[in-house]
Formats: C-alpha cells, sequence, structure tokens
C-alpha cells in the first residue's frame, strides 16, 4: 500500500479496508515498517521493534474491531509476553515479562498488530520524553522540541503518520501532555474504567489509567469501547455507560454549561499562547451554541500539587525498591532524578501519606461541586508551548543539590523544607493542569484546536464528571468537525 494512501485513513478506515478485503494486514504492515524507518531516525519514538513478531502475526487469521492495523504499545506498564518492559530504564532493560497486560491482550483481541513497543521518560516521571537510556523523542512538528511525555513516543510516532493511533496511559498528564504537544486527540479515562493488571491491581491508587493517543475521536472511542470493562481479577466494577462509545462520540452534545480558567492553579506564568488557546476555544465553543464563562473550581490545587507529588516520590521509592530486589541492580542503573524522588520518597513518614492520601476525597467533593454548576471545566493542557529538547532537564542547582543530599542521605531535610514546593514549581510549571483529573479520577480529554505562531500544536483540556467519556468524546466530535485536524501534517511528513 502507498504511504500516502495509508495516510489518509484512521485506524476505523483502515480496518475497514481489510474488512472487504481492499488491502491485506501484511500489506498495512509494511507500509507502517516502512514509514517508520523512514522519519524514526530523526524521532526516536519507537525503542523496541517487534517486526518479526508481527510478520508472523499479520499472516494469520485476525479479528475484531481493528483487525491488520498496524499498532504501537508504550514501553510503560503495557507489557508483552516473553519482551522486557524497559519503563525508560537500565534497570529493566533485559527482564521479559511473562504475561501480556491485560489492555495489551484486549488490543490484540481486537485484531491489532503490535510492531513495536515506544519511548518515555524512566518510569513516567516526567512530562517530557528524555530518557538517558534510550534518549530523547522528538516533536513532528519541529524536532528541536519535545512531543511531551511520558506518553511522548507514541505521541511522535502517531503525528508523524508511522500509525494511526498508539498506546498510551495516563498517571499526570501522560496521554494529555503529548497529545497538546503532537496535535493529536488524547483521552484519559475515568478511575477504574480500564484494567490495570495482571502485574497491577492499579497504579498509583488508581490516579493512572490506559488509553491512546489518535488522530481522530472515532478512534478513541472505539478504542474505548476495546479496552473499557470489568476485569475478573482486578478491584472495580466498572459502571456501564449509556451505549459504545463509539455511538456516543456520535451523538450531538446538546448545549453545554462550560466554566473555563487560565490562571495556573499552582500560581506560575502563563504563556500568552496558552492563554490564547483558550479564548479561541471559548469563541469556538460560543459560536456553536454553548454557554462558556470564566469560573473557579473550588480545589484547592496548591495542596492538590504537593498531595501529587507526596504520592509520586512515594511511588518512585516504591518502584526503585522493588526494581532492585527485582533484578539485584545497584543505585547507579537509576537516574539522578529518579533516585532524588525516591529518597524523598522514603523520608516520608507512613501518618503524612495518609493523610495527604486522604486528602483526594476532598479535592473530588470540590471538584463534584464544580460539576454541579457546569457540565465541563475547560483549561489549557499546557502552561507553556512545546519546549525545546533539554530545556526542562533538571537545573544544575538542583542537580547539585540532589547529588549532595543522596551522599549525605539528607532527602529528610529536603522533605522538611520548602525546596518541595520549589521543586513541584521546576516541575509542575510547564503542565500545572493535568494532575486534578488524576488525583480525582474523572476523565479528561486534550483536543487539538489551536496551532501557535511558530507552527507548534497547543491543545485545550476539558475535565468531566465522573463517567462522562460520553459527553467528551460527542463535545470531541463536534469540535473537530469545525475545526479538523486529521489532514494536518508536521513538517517532517
Amino acid at each position: 500500500m502507498e504511504y500516502d494512501e495509508y495516510r489518509k485513513h484512521d485506524a476505523i478506515g483502515l480496518a475497514g479496508l481489510v474488512a472487504s478485503g481492499e488491502v491485506k494486514p501484511a500489506e498495512l504492515l509494511e507500509t507502517a515498517i516502512s514509514r517508520a524507518e523512514e522519519v524514526d531516525p530523526r524521532l526516536n519514538a519507537i525503542v523496541r521493534p517487534m517486526h518479526d513478531i508481527a510478520r508472523e502475526r499479520a499472516k494469520s487469521t485476525l479479528s475484531g474491531a481493528f483487525a491488520g492495523v498496524p499498532f504501537l504499545i508504550k514501553d510503560l506498564m503495557q507489557d508483552y509476553a516473553g519482551l522486557p518492559t524497559g519503563s525508560g530504564s537500565r534497570s529493566l532493560a533485559r527482564q521479559p515479562m511473562p504475561q501480556h497486560a491485560e489492555v495489551v491482550r484486549r488490543w490484540l483481541d481486537a485484531g491489532l498488530v503490535v510492531f513495536g513497543k515506544t519511548n518515555t521518560p524512566e518510569f513516567g516521571a516526567k512530562g517530557i520524553t528524555e530518557p538517558q537510556v534510550d534518549g530523547p523523542t522528538r516533536n513532528p512538528w519541529n524536532t528541536a522540541h519535545t512531543p511531551g511525555g511520558s506518553s511522548g513516543g507514541s505521541a511522535a510516532a502517531v503525528a508523524a503518520g508511522i500509525v494511526p493511533a498508539a498506546g498510551g496511559n495516563d498517571g499526570g498528564g501522560s496521554i494529555r501532555i503529548p497529545a497538546a504537544c503532537c496535535g493529536l486527540f488524547g483521552l484519559k479515562p475515568s478511575r477504574g474504567l480500564v484494567p490495570s493488571g495482571p502485574s497491577y491491581a492499579e497504579v498509583l491508587h488508581g490516579a493512572a489509567v490506559h488509553g491512546v493517543l489518535t488522530r481522530s475521536v472515532r478512534d478513541s472511542a472505539l478504542m474505548l469501547d476495546v479496552i473499557a470493562g470489568h476485569d475478573p481479577a482486578g478491584p472495580y466494577m466498572p459502571g456501564a455507560s449509556d451505549g459504545p462509545y463509539l455511538e456516543l462520540a456520535r451523538r450531538e452534545p446538546g448545549r453545554l454549561r462550560i466554566g473555563y480558567a487560565t490562571v495556573s492553579p499552582i500560581g506560575t506564568d502563563v504563556s500568552p499562547e496558552a492563554v490564547a488557546a483558550v479564548e479561541d476555544a471559548v469563541a469556538l465553543l460560543r459560536e456553536l451554541g454553548h454557554e462558556v464563562e470564566e469560573a473557579t473550581t473550588g480545589v484547592d490545587e496548591r495542596q492538590l500539587a504537593r498531595d501529587f507529588l507526596t504520592m509520586w516520590f512515594a511511588s518512585m521509592a516504591a518502584e526503585v525498591d522493588h526494581v532492585r530486589q527485582a533484578t539485584g541492580c545497584g543505585e547507579d542503573q537509576f537516574e539522578l532524578d529518579t533516585r532524588i524522588m525516591a529518597a524523598v520518597g522514603r523520608a516520608t513518614n507512613a501518618p503524612t501519606y495518609i493523610a495527604s492520601h486522604n486528602r483526594w476525597n476532598e479535592h473530588s467533593h470540590r471538584l463534584a461541586v464544580f460539576h454541579e454548576t457546569y457540565d465541563l471545566l475547560l483549561t489549557p493542557t499546557l502552561a507553556h508551548p512545546p519546549a525545546r529538547v533539554g530545556q526542562l532537564a533538571t537545573p544544575a542547582w538542583m542537580a547539585a543539590a540532589s547529588r549532595l543530599l543522596l551522599a549525605v542521605r539528607g532527602a529528610g531535610l529536603l522533605a522538611k523544607t520548602d525546596l518541595v514546593d520549589r521543586v513541584a514549581d521546576e516541575n509542575l510549571r510547564w503542565t500545572p493542569y493535568t494532575q486534578l483529573a488524576n488525583i480525582t479520577g474523572r476523565p479528561a480529554m486534550s483536543v487539538p484546536t489551536y496551532w501557535t505562531k511558530g507552527g507548534l500544536p497547543l491543545g485545550v483540556q476539558f475535565v468531566g464528571g465522573l463517567g462522562t467519556e460520553g459527553l467528551l468524546l460527542s463535545l470531541a466530535t463536534q469540535l473537530e468537525e469545525a475545526r479538523p485536524w486529521f489532514d494536518r501534517r508536521p513538517p517532517i511528513g
């Protein structure tokens, strides 16, 4: 199949060509591999090619909603049996996984042909994709810039036209951030809707969930139909939706009341272009008949950021300790930033951690009160346009302080000073809007309605009430029809 024809279709369209007999899965796969070989040397999106496995699979009889469609999975929590899940860390580069993750099994059951795993920062801990072990991934819209993270490899591959959709996961914005950076649609589902097993009951107390990055809303809707739902071994019985998500995405959203905010919830600076992206969306929404007004959530989002980082650091400590025990590797197998996060996590005592986690309930209640008045919350997805590769690296002063604290085992001092707030400002100032949906377990999406004067995408975020994936998808379809983005191609294309 010629690439230009391949690029014209989303995943549903490609599956239709296979179903009608117009094209074979092997032809689609070879087109995708050829495209990857052409552009990935400039992007570094795929860190673990699986061409032989995929070619054998493409020869078999495939069935399901996406039968025969080439696909990539993220090299974090999306285990493929027999292959390592590297998680962006040299510590796990050679540890094969014994079984598929449940979400991967569901993708395979849907007929997708997985031919590679995509790049991610170490343990998915950053909003950029620049791991030391695999090197940085670059944005197809401008390779001097980041595609975001932590699903940055998947986002770069979709934006560059290697695949129409790719796997991601989102524990603090890791689907929405790269979607915003790369001109894609990205939906983070509600807590518990998509299973995390079998290696995990839930990740980050359910704040982290699996999903996809796509170029069309309908692909994300059908992908959610494929992966959502009860796992007998999981901790939740998700509530039933009003119908298939693909059907819900086609419905008219009706007249919505939407509250919007552009100020940073943690008090950091916001780029005029991020404000312009929201103002542009507000104007478009009003043209479509929606009621839109400035509003505040009532959530203490400065405290929410602290609570998010308390959980994040403690989880990093547990992850590092688990990997060391499982592999026998030393501390030197982890990046400096990972080691300092883990050290701070170890210095957090149990009562402090439990109090922090208990506040998640308070944040959720306050956001629920907001949603009694407004159907959706609209914010920038990013406070600034996509950063240059290396721009968000740990500052020299912080790296030096971290090394000193690790040397003297002084992370406990760090946990007791205002340096944690300074770390929060430094690390979350670019992405201060996305953690709210993770902590509260609400669905949220980034929609690519805006490009900067410099030609970089800069998406806007919508946050819904619990279980409102159908409403979000319906609005996204309306926005997609009013402001089409599918055929916009990055310069690398």
